[in-house]
């Protein structure tokens, strides 16, 4: 599990390895993540995209970027959170993601960058 905090939103970030939906003999590798966002600070927010890197030990680093998240673009008041589960596909049993989230001040539409903590990805280890 990690954490990262900026300018008072708090993210945190836990990957699962998904047996069950994986075949390591076909080069394939399926984690689950969940991703809590928490507002301690003292204004409205609005989560507008999205960018991860994904890097896998034996395929080229990705990025995927994109419009808020589980097409949702979700407002946090001062005190909220919002959480969603989502999923990650590898061909190797080890890799990591992180990212970034852009979000905007409700009260003044200034935007910014929300740090997405590194996420670890091993299948060796179940729960990462």
């Amino acid at each position: 599990m990690g954490t990262a905090v900026t300018q008072g939103i708090r993210v945190t970030a836990r990957a699962r390895y998904e047996p069950a939906h994986s075949d390591p003999k076909a080069a394939r590798f399926l984690f689950s993540y969940r991703i809590t966002i928490s507002n301690r600070g003292t204004d409205a927010v609005q989560l507008l995209r999205r960018h991860w890197t994904i890097r896998d030990s034996q395929a080229p680093r990705r990025e995927v970027e994109g419009p808020g998240v589980v097409g949702e673009t979700p407002v946090l008041q001062p005190g909220e959170e919002f959480s969603y589960s989502s999923a990650c596909d590898l061909r190797s049993g080890f890799g990591r993601m992180d990212g970034s989230y852009l979000m905007v001040r409700l009260r003044d539409r200034s935007e910014f960058s929300v740090e997405i903590p590194t996420i670890q990805l091993s299948y060796a280890f179940g729960v990462n």
